[in-house]
């Protein structure tokens, strides 16, 4: 059952929408200085980013974050900082992996394909420096064994770099997590802006003056005039003036004899 719940947990990460704030490739130019302590203090790192992963609760630790059959088995509930330790020490490879799968099922990340293409030539270029060091003990060809020596040195390097890599990645991810970018940029997305519904007849003037309705003059209506207006006397007290209309309206003879009415 466990074995069939993590397949279905790498099948739908394949169908997650979001994207990694920074790719494998610009990880360096994002964070040198990161980057550099996760290749030179790999185990350290790992730990950091687990933990924070956690949110610092490491009442939440399991082995591998759950994702390996040992998960569970380890005792992590007594001394989950021991455990975590001898993770990161014994089994590097995979307390990076799993820190990266947390983080994935966490904000529903995927991983795109030139990422996939890093960490494949990865473990193809392990593979091949495994299968040359194979041959070289068969063979006892000096020649075949410096090649598989270069390759296995090859293979450390760029498992090391692509390592160092993918934390700085995730500890990005975190510090976008935790808002530790700041205030938006200026070249940055706009926020998103109140529009009209269905049920509004005019829709809401979001940082513009309201503006005048179709053939109204620019101003319309008119500014609040002082006090006095309209001036003493408008109108007159004799409105309309006595007399009008006549008394004999219409006058006698019309209409004329004769008119169709």
């Amino acid at each position: 059952m466990a074995s069939q719940a993590h397949l279905d947990k790498m099948q739908l990460r394949q169908n997650f929408r979001n994207l990694w704030h920074t790719d494998l490739m610009h990880t360096i130019q994002a964070d040198t200085p990161y980057c550099c302590f996760a290749l030179f203090c790999a185990p350290c790192a790992s730990y950091m980013l687990r933990k924070r992963a956690l949110y610092d609760n490491m009442s939440r630790y399991t082995c591998c974050a759950g994702y390996m059959p040992c998960s569970g088995r380890c005792g992590e509930s007594r001394c989950p900082e021991f455990c975590l330790a001898t993770e990161v020490l014994l089994c590097f490879g995979n307390s990076v992996a799993s820190t990266r799968f947390l983080l994935q099922d966490e904000f529903n990340i995927q991983t795109t394909q030139c990422d996939n293409c890093i960490i494949g030539f990865m473990f193809c270029l392990q593979q091949i420096a495994c299968i040359f060091s194979i041959v070289a003990m068969i063979v006892g060809s000096e020649e075949i064994q410096e090649a598989s020596q270069l390759l296995s040195c090859l293979a450390e390097l760029v498992y090391c770099t692509v390592c160092a890599c993918m934390q700085t990645q995730h500890k990005l991810e975190m510090d976008k997590r935790d808002g530790n970018f700041g205030p938006q940029s200026a070249m940055s997305v706009p926020p998103v802006q109140q529009m009209s519904r269905i049920d509004q007849q005019v829709p809401p003037s979001v940082g513009y003056a309201p503006q005048p309705a179709y053939g109204e003059p620019y101003g319309y209506p008119p500014a609040q005039q002082a006090q006095g207006y309209p001036p003493a006397g408008y109108p007159p007290a004799q409105y309309p003036p006595s007399g009008y209309p006549p008394a004999q309206y219409p006058p006698p003879g019309y209409p004329p004899s004769g008119y169709t009415k």
